[in-house]
């Protein structure tokens, strides 16, 4: 017996672990909070939390205004930021794997970062906020938008979908939108380029109370949407004419998921910029602990997929302090590596 089918035998089982996983998220919240270039030890953490949120604290207060910052301020909204990016990221891969039929589906191999961080660098360098804060996020969609258009386009052969056109399509989808987004960034003002630049590597330095509304909304009614999806998914996953005998509209329900995948991505985009290979490795954990029934695999996913993005981030802000390596370079080595792993056992 796997793992897999030890877990999901009884009800119980699979929902202790969802308790788990979400007590250990919750727990993992605290402690992240507690590391940067001014560690903040965790009893301090929890003190100005409980003050922010609750207006319990001593009398008077046991930290200082510099800390109070760094963990409110500072702190709070980047990990915060990080549960968003990483559940929405890994929701996405999961359904993208699922919609393609093909495991190495992901929102950066299948062209949709790139095309949403196109759509954002132009806004950024050339257009400007011409509709406020909802440019940014808007840009990054239609731009993902295009992007698995595209992707989809080149995929399809005799009114079918081929798995290996549509990762060939997707890498020469990305290739084409980042030459672009690169040459826009060659031909714009050279004192924006550098911090976009280090945008487009990825990072939640961005993160501020007051822009995770936008991001909350979105990854929560894409999962609620998705999570809905979850026999439709079941079924794609047996093919087109197994989906189809079952009364299913394939392409429908495929316009649908790449719609709900794109907006995600370019909601994230704009906040995070790219940040790669969360959406290919975390469905594959998931898989092993849960199986492949997606009404089961979506919350497991977006569990370890908000798990993991924190814990790289530690490492982001710690490994180069105080200085902040950007977070796409930590996720694209780990998701090579599992790329390479995953090439040689399948």
């Amino acid at each position: 017996m796997t793992l897999a089918q030890w877990l999901t035998e009884h009800p119980r089982r699979y929902t202790g672990l969802l308790i788990t996983l979400t007590l250990v998220l919750l727990m993992s919240c605290l402690v992240c909070i507690t590391f940067g270039a001014a560690p903040v030890p965790l009893n301090r953490v929890m003190d100005i939390l409980m003050f922010k949120l609750f207006g319990a604290s001593e009398n008077p207060p046991l930290w200082t205004a510099g800390q109070e910052t760094i963990v409110w301020l500072i702190r709070t909204p980047r990990v915060l930021l990080g549960v968003l990016a990483g559940a929405g990221l890994a929701l996405i891969g999961s359904v993208l794997q699922a919609a393609t039929r093909n495991p190495l589906a992901d929102p950066h191999l299948l062209g949709a970062t790139s095309g949403a961080t196109l759509g954002a660098v132009i806004v950024v360098m050339h257009v400007g906020e011409v509709l406020g804060t909802l440019t940014l996020p808007l840009a990054a969609f239609v731009g993902s938008l295009v992007s698995l258009c595209l992707v989809l386009w080149l995929a399809s052969h005799k009114g079918r979908l081929d798995s290996q056109r549509l990762l060939l399509g997707g890498v020469a989808v990305s290739f084409v939108m980042m030459a672009i987004a690169n040459l826009s960034l060659f031909l714009g003002d050279h004192r924006a380029s550098s911090s976009v630049l280090f945008w487009m590597l990825g990072g939640l330095g961005l993160a501020r109370w007051q822009l995770l509304v936008v991001p909350l909304i979105t990854v929560l009614s894409g999962w609620v949407l998705l999570q809905g999806l979850g026999r439709s998914l079941n079924a794609l996953m047996g093919g087109d004419q197994t989906a189809t005998s079952l009364g299913l509209q394939v392409r429908n329900v495929r316009l649908l998921v790449f719609l709900i995948a794109s907006l995600m991505t370019g909601v994230l985009v704009a906040l995070c910029g790219s940040i790669g290979f969360v959406g290919l490795m975390v469905p594959h954990i998931a898989r092993r602990l849960v199986g492949s029934e997606h009404r089961r695999l979506l919350p497991v996913a977006t569990l370890l997929g908000a798990l993991l993005m924190i814990w790289v981030d530690v490492i982001s802000r710690t490994l180069i302090a105080p200085e902040d390596l950007p977070i796409g370079i930590a996720t694209a080595l780990l998701g090579g590596l599992f790329f390479i792993f995953m090439m040689k056992r399948n």
